[in-house]
């Protein structure tokens, strides 16, 4: 059998050259224009499953960004491990900000600039590669794999959970991998146990059926402008803390175990603030800075929109004025509850003249991975392996709202193996991903492949 370090030595321009004709197809899954694209990209998943010994077919979803399903020739009596990764990508403005055109991949000092190369299509193809490289080999593990794959992630990403909920017996698995999150820094191998839930709002206030001349009404007329931003100060208390009633009761401390895991990473305030182009910050009293973006429920606010917004002035007093903000809930907060009782607590802060539109605009809970199973190890065996050294198993402060339905409909056995950086610029321009982790995350997902096996 042929060692995966030869295997990449042979190979990698090869492999270079498919990722990069994957990269340079656009799938923005947030813009109509590009619906063909995405398709498009499917299609290229689809052939190249076929083409490495997968079988491999497209499903139609709400959205029209086809999901991608791909199952390696059955073995009976093997485990099954699925994996999921997503093939959209985001919009590329500000365009004028990219040093390189966001499809023409470039290779520049060991990173790959590109939209997509960070997240998720690199991470995503490091596993592709790993099934490459069993597939050409006689002696491939005692293993079932299956990829699952959507074009929705970066816009809704509404139609994976119905798709999965709708085909359990297809999906079914007993381990579940995907590398959609970011290593603790760079050159710190790490295995995500822990991810944050999203529960996003619009609140749009109404006063007058129309503007107002501020000097004839105020005073007299209420102002939804003036009223939105009392209730949205009124949010968090002295110390930082939630204000409404019952938030944190499902909350549960830290143990001793976890709080000893978070002072053993390499964290550095200063620094953390200094990439934030800030110079510091304030958040939930006796909590340090690691716990509260990590460990912690937070609110922020994330646009307000309301009154005049052209040059110069205009005295009036605006018609209606609306907020964005989320909240990220740990593990246990249920979404649901939160939407009852935030609507609650509004409607008890609205004053005469006003009336109030509560828009939930998504929710997904937390989750948290059990260390103790045999999959982490069998994980942290393969990142040990890839990486040259023992990986960190951290929380991330994000989200990705699948993973808890993953957890809840298919199997508790989750890994998150994380091989992009957070300095990758996923989401803005010249995004890029670390050629040195591309090589370690296919070296990772081969021995994965072997660790699982073993388990039986």
């Amino acid at each position: 059998m042929l060692s995966i370090t030869d295997y990449l030595s042979e190979n990698s321009e090869i492999l270079k050259k498919e990722l990069f004709e994957l990269l340079r197809i656009p799938s923005i899954s947030a813009q109509t224009e590009h619906e063909e694209d995405c398709r498009k990209t499917a299609e290229w998943l689809r052939d190249y499953f076929l083409k490495i010994g997968f079988s491999s077919q497209l499903f139609p979803v709400s959205t029209n960004h086809p999901m991608v399903y791909a199952e390696s020739p059955f073995i009976p009596g093997a485990k099954t491990l699925l994996i999921y990764g997503h093939y959209d990508v985001q919009p590329v403005d500000p365009l004028e900000l990219w040093e390189t055109a966001p499809f023409e991949p470039v290779e520049k000092d060991g990173y790959l600039y590109g939209r997509g190369t960070s997240d998720d299509k690199g991470p995503l193809f490091t596993h592709i590669a790993a099934a490459k490289f069993w597939m050409s080999q006689e002696n491939r593990p005692h293993l079932n794999v299956k990829f699952i794959l959507e074009g929705d992630e970066e816009s809704s990403g509404s139609a994976t959970e119905i798709f999965v909920r709708e085909h359990t017996d297809l999906l079914s698995c007993d381990y579940l991998a995907l590398s959609d999150s970011t290593q603790f820094a760079p050159g710190c191998p790490s295995i995500t146990c822990g991810l944050r839930g999203v529960a996003a709002y619009e609140l749009t206030l109404f006063g007058p059926r129309q503007d107002l001349h501020s000097g004839m009404f105020g005073g007299a007329v209420t102002n939804p402008c003036t009223i939105l931003m009392e209730i949205l100060g009124e949010m968090h208390d002295s110390d930082r803390r939630i204000t409404i009633p019952g938030f944190y009761d499902a909350v549960k401390r830290l143990s001793p175990e976890d709080e000893e895991q978070l002072r053993f990473l390499p964290f550095d305030d200063a620094a953390f603030f200094e990439s934030a182009g800030v110079s510091g910050g304030i958040g939930e009293a006796d909590m340090s800075v690691l716990e509260r973006i990590t460990t912690r429920p937070t609110f922020d606010i994330n646009g307000i929109t309301g009154g005049y917004q052209g040059e110069g002035g205009k005295t009036i007093i605006p018609a209606k004025a609306s907020a964005k903000f989320t909240f990220r809930l740990v593990p246990n907060q249920d979404p649901e509850w939160l939407t009852a009782a935030l609507s609650h607590w509004l409607e008890e802060r609205i004053p005469e003249g006003i009336e109030m539109k509560l828009d939930v605009e998504g929710t997904s809970g937390g989750y948290l991975l059990d260390l103790d199973r045999p999959c982490m190890k069998a994980a942290a065996h393969a990142m040990e392996f890839g990486f040259g050294r023992s990986p960190f198993f951290v929380r991330e402060g994000g989200s990705i709202p699948i993973v808890a339905a993953f957890s809840k409909l298919l199997t508790p056995n989750v890994m998150l193996l994380a091989y992009s950086q957070k300095t990758d610029n996923a989401h803005g321009p010249n995004e890029h991903f670390c050629l040195t982790d591309f090589w370690r995350g296919i070296k990772t997902n081969v021995k994965l492949w072997q660790e699982l096996t073993a388990l039986d």
